[in-house]
């Protein structure tokens, strides 16, 4: 690949991911681009850490890449796993196994790869927000498959899927907020209807059942929305 056909084809990536609106259809997006465009690569998959889900696979094009990623959970050892609890050093971001029959640095996850029918690997750290950061994992059948060409690719494909999950992740978080902020002026305008309250009322009292019942004001509003009932509230 030339340094020509390289700007080509980051352009091509960058177009691809940025059209794809909701997180997980760019988690699901980047490995399929990996498998398409990564000569020798059979499998790929994204593990993920994060508050919300601990240590998970993300994406996956098979059940062995998900078999893969709980091998290494549950050893505790591993390229993916390595790299999505940042253990892999950050000015590395890479790692590359070129034959996992002869690999030494995991030696209780390498015998398991190679049950899977794993050969080689190919891994970067895949860092997004200060909270949710990982590992994009490409896997080949044969040894030796993945080279520096490859290696570069993959970083461009990883790098771009960075910026793309970080915008993704922001708009979801857009498009939730505006769902609540509706959610909770519904919730607002039913309790102002059936208790004759004022709009600062109605949000007292919504706030007022959220601390008494240890339920997000959000959800709060979706039980009035739904029920025309505050929680804790008698009927």
């Amino acid at each position: 690949m030339t340094d020509e056909d390289l700007l080509v084809w980051c352009a091509e990536i960058a177009r691809d991911l940025a059209s794809q609106r909701a997180e997980q259809d760019v988690l699901d997006r980047v490995v399929e681009l990996a498998l398409q465009f990564l000569e020798g690569c059979d499998d790929g998959g994204v593990m993920l850490l994060d508050r919300k889900h601990g240590l998970h696979t993300a994406a996956l094009t098979s059940e062995r890449v998900r078999e893969s990623d709980e091998a290494q959970v549950e050893l505790r050892e591993g390229p993916c796993f390595d790299a999505a609890l940042g253990k892999v050093p950050w000015e590395e971001q890479v790692y590359r196994s070129e034959d996992l029959a002869s690999e030494t640095r995991w030696p209780a996850y390498a015998p398991r790869a190679r049950e899977l029918g794993f050969a080689s690997m190919l891994g970067f750290q895949l860092f997004y927000t200060e909270e949710h950061f990982g590992a994009l994992n490409l896997y080949s059948n044969t040894r030796n498959t993945f080279d520096l060409r490859s290696q570069r690719k993959g970083w461009v494909l990883a790098s771009h899927a960075a910026v793309a999950l970080n915008s993704a992740r922001t708009e979801d978080q857009l498009r939730t907020a505006m769902e609540t902020r509706q959610e909770i002026g519904q919730a607002m305008g039913r309790l102002m209807e059936r208790y004759q309250l004022s709009s600062e009322m109605a949000f007292a009292a919504l706030k007022r059942a959220s601390q008494n019942t240890n339920v997000k004001l959000a959800e709060v509003a979706r039980t009035v929305v739904r029920t025309g009932v505050l929680p804790g509230a008698e009927k």
